[in-house]
């Protein structure tokens, strides 16, 4: 079994603040083996119906584990999943309970409503730098061209055919189960779109000229997306002015491997990596701060900035990616800190073992690698 420990201390952590978390996510990202690893806990599957059966009185059940840490896997199978967490946060605080489903509980109402302040959320992503030192294969471009998801990235040849069972159990287990949708040609078409531009503007109206649906249909089904994790919608930072772009929000698919997969790459160039870089860098901002908010920033100018952190009680921290750090061009980060002084300056290159500062005028930039993002980001 593989051996994750950021991610273990990161439910360990999350357990210190509740004794209820759910395990949200991309399909195949690793939840299932995540949970099986929990050290000292008692594991069931839900969809077996004989833990179905041993969970039909759910009070019994929890009175019997007083002081125990308990795994519910793919607790969605449960006539009345909700309620059984509800039970534990309010009534059997001495256990420690992990809830899993195939995508993300999170989009479903009735636990959102049910569960509110009683849980922690984990959201395990794609694999983040720890993921690689851990698993002894810190390859970027494997990491780049197969993504992140473990059993993709692991495999003995390029998985093509498992990105299409992806998305077929994606529709049926996940979209079909949680929204019931229909219009599965458009929405699957709007999936293949928006991976294969990734990165770029959301402009709703060619899109749903080549899905041949509505506008509407288009937003709709991008917050599908959004909700189950499969596409991130990174909203522009504008506070100051007329001058900046504030609408338009740019949309990055949840991992490379897809990326690649939807765009026909088989090997990567040089110029193709760059853009994948960026996608990294995001996916272990959310890896590090969850649901706190990744924006970007642009000017009607042209002047940007590739990833802006807004935490609640900070000034926003700028972050730029590049392939290399001497391809770093301050001009964006001068024009971003001329509206908003205060805040980190930080630019992640694939090249930078050893984390070094440099000065451009006024503007005091520090340039990290991968590993580093998180302690650079929070200073």
């Amino acid at each position: 079994m593989l051996n994750r420990p950021f991610w273990l201390s990161r439910l360990a952590g999350a357990w210190r603040e509740r004794t209820a978390i759910w395990l949200m996510g991309v399909r195949r990202a690793g939840k299932t083996v995540l949970a099986q690893s929990v050290p000292d806990s008692e594991y069931l599957d839900c969809e077996l119906p004989s833990v179905r059966r041993r969970l039909e009185d759910p009070e019994s059940f929890l009175a019997d584990r007083r002081g125990t840490t308990l795994v519910l896997d793919e607790i969605h199978w449960l006539p009345d999943a909700a309620q059984l967490l509800k039970l534990a946060a309010d009534h059997f605080r001495t256990i420690n309970i992990l809830a899993t489903r195939s995508s993300t509980l999170g989009a479903s109402a009735r636990f959102r409503d049910t569960l509110a302040g009683r849980k922690r959320e984990v959201w395990p992503t794609p694999m983040v730098h720890a993921d690689l030192k851990a698993f002894h294969r810190d390859d970027l471009d494997r990491r780049l061209l197969r993504g992140g998801l473990p059993p993709f990235f692991l495999a003995d040849t390029l998985p093509e055919r498992d990105f299409e069972e992806w998305t077929d159990a994606y529709w049926a287990k996940d979209v079909l189960e949680l929204f019931r949708l229909e219009g599965r040609h458009a929405f699957q078409r709007l999936l293949e779109l928006l991976m294969a531009q990734s990165g770029g503007m959301f402009v709703a109206t060619p899109l749903a000229r080549a899905c041949e649906v509505s506008r509407p249909t288009i937003s709709a089904y991008l917050a599908v997306l959004e909700a189950t994790f499969v596409m991130h919608v990174v909203r522009p930072y504008a506070l100051s002015g007329a001058a900046e772009i504030i609408a338009a929000p740019r949309v990055y698919g949840c991992d490379t491997g897809f990326v690649c997969h939807h765009r026909g790459w088989h090997q990567l160039r040089r110029d193709d990596c760059g853009p994948l870089w960026e996608h990294v860098v995001l996916n272990e901002l959310h890896a590090h701060y969850g649901r706190t908010p990744v924006h970007y920033w642009r000017t009607k100018h042209g002047n940007e900035i590739d990833f802006v952190l807004a935490r609640r009680g900070h000034p926003p921290a700028a972050i730029e990616c590049k392939w290399t750090a001497e391809s770093f061009d301050p001009a964006g980060l001068k024009a971003f800190r001329n509206r908003y002084p205060a805040g980190e300056n930080i630019v992640v290159a694939q090249d930078v073992d050893r984390a070094f500062t440099r000065r451009f005028g006024p503007l005091s930039v520090r340039f990290v690698g991968l590993g580093a993002i998180a302690h650079d980001a929070a200073a």
